[in-house]
């Protein structure tokens, strides 16, 4: 990585251990208004000392061992369920299907036809035939013609 790429153009080409002593807006992208914030807020005037600072530390900490950290069991657990979902016959990222632990369906449920298991299906054909039986009784209606202009 070429450290010049991260400092404002008045720091490049300095020797590290001349960047560390150099006041925090040295670093790109942190104003002169930024670096008086740090300081004011955390005692933080170079950037030694936002290296140093502990908050800083202690975050930095933080996310490399999350990234390293191993699922918990039920989190484990979980995707087990899911990679044994995979022949279930509805989805595996189901939230439902995780929760409930159901690992498979050992027979699939007797079909039905919709077709005819449909709720207003009847319903559904009274209104088809009769709308049919109105178009055909209906004589066409014939394109209006325009009218002339004098």
């Amino acid at each position: 990585m070429n450290i010049d790429t991260i400092v404002d153009k008045e720091y490049a080409g300095l020797s590290f251990r001349a960047l560390a002593a150099a006041p925090v807006s040295a670093l790109r992208g942190l104003s002169p208004r930024d670096a008086r914030a740090l300081a004011q807020a955390f005692n933080v005037h170079s950037v030694r000392d936002l290296a140093e600072l502990a908050l800083v530390k202690w975050a930095a900490a933080i996310v490399t061992l999350a990234d390293q950290e191993l699922p918990e069991p039920v989190a484990l657990a979980q995707e087990h369920l899911l990679d044994d979902g995979l022949e279930m016959t509805f989805p595996a990222s189901d939230p439902i299907s995780v929760d409930a632990g159901a690992t498979r369906i050992e027979v699939a449920p007797d079909m039905v036809d919709a077709h005819d298991d449909h709720q207003h299906a009847e319903t559904v054909a009274q209104s088809t035939e009769t709308g049919m039986q109105v178009a055909a009784a209906t004589p066409p209606k014939q394109p209006a013609r325009p009218q002339r202009r004098h």
